[in-house]
């Protein structure tokens, strides 16, 4: 890893809603080739981190760089053409239709009927599981899947960087384990992350740095296994 490259740089971010603040000067990196999480308790200010990058809400000071580019304040449409994709708490999927219509919607940037089955094909060499389960409807989906299929929506735009919100809310222990293999595995197929969760635990196993958000503002940050290791952080954040 180069610590110069850079997939994201967040300086001194804050945003709000309604002229109240959620986030007060955040700032965080992304290196290529890295993973890294961003943890803290609901309502700490962690999706608001997550859509003040991705142009679905305006900053209120601050800058976001995406790959050595100033894209403070731009719309979701101008940042997957980028690289960046996102994967929003609750999925969001079309439920009613199928598993394959929902890649092809996240291929929505591409042209080319050859590449859209091109990526199809990468894609679905990440998730064995679903490879026979193309036809069918993703609201039958169970909900570990379901994020499977949100993240391979994601993967179907070719990005370089993938937002992760909340990737393992509601979703048993032996699906968290699941997700958490799946991003090492999407991380070794060459694309980066930033991970946003409260789960903790599984957060820090899979990444390279971390972040931790309380009150709208990093308190702590870090390797992530020293921060693991950290007695404070047991205690706050893992139950020990």
């Amino acid at each position: 890893m180069t610590s110069e490259v850079l997939s994201l740089e967040v300086k001194g971010l804050s945003a709000g809603y309604g002229g109240v603040p959620a986030i007060s000067n955040v700032s965080l990196k992304v290196e290529r080739g890295s993973v890294v999480t961003m943890i803290g308790a609901n309502g700490a200010g962690k999706s608001t981190v997550i859509k003040s990058v991705c142009g679905l809400v305006k900053p209120t000071s601050g800058s976001v760089s995406l790959f050595g580019e100033d894209v403070t304040g731009k719309s979701p449409d101008r940042l997957v053409p980028r690289g960046l994709a996102v994967v929003p708490e609750g999925r969001r999927l079309f439920g009613d239709m199928t598993f394959r219509e929902n890649l092809e919607l996240g291929a929505y940037t591409k042209k080319d009927r050859h590449v859209v089955e091109r990526n199809m094909e990468r894609v679905l060499e990440l998730f064995p599981d679903l490879k026979d389960r193309l036809a069918s409807i993703a609201g039958t989906f169970s909900g570990g899947q379901q994020q499977m299929v949100a993240v391979a929506r994601a993967l179907m735009s070719d990005p370089q960087l993938i937002l992760l919100d909340e990737p393992t809310i509601g979703l048993s222990p032996a699906m968290v384990e699941r997700i958490a293999e799946l991003i090492v595995n999407v991380s070794k197929s060459g694309v980066d992350i930033l991970v946003i969760e409260q789960n903790a635990e599984t957060a820090l196993e899979v990444s390279d740095k971390a972040y931790i958000l309380e009150g709208g503002h990093v308190i702590a940050e870090g390797d992530a296994a020293t921060l693991a290791a950290s007695e404070e952080v047991q205690k706050a954040y893992l139950g020990n």
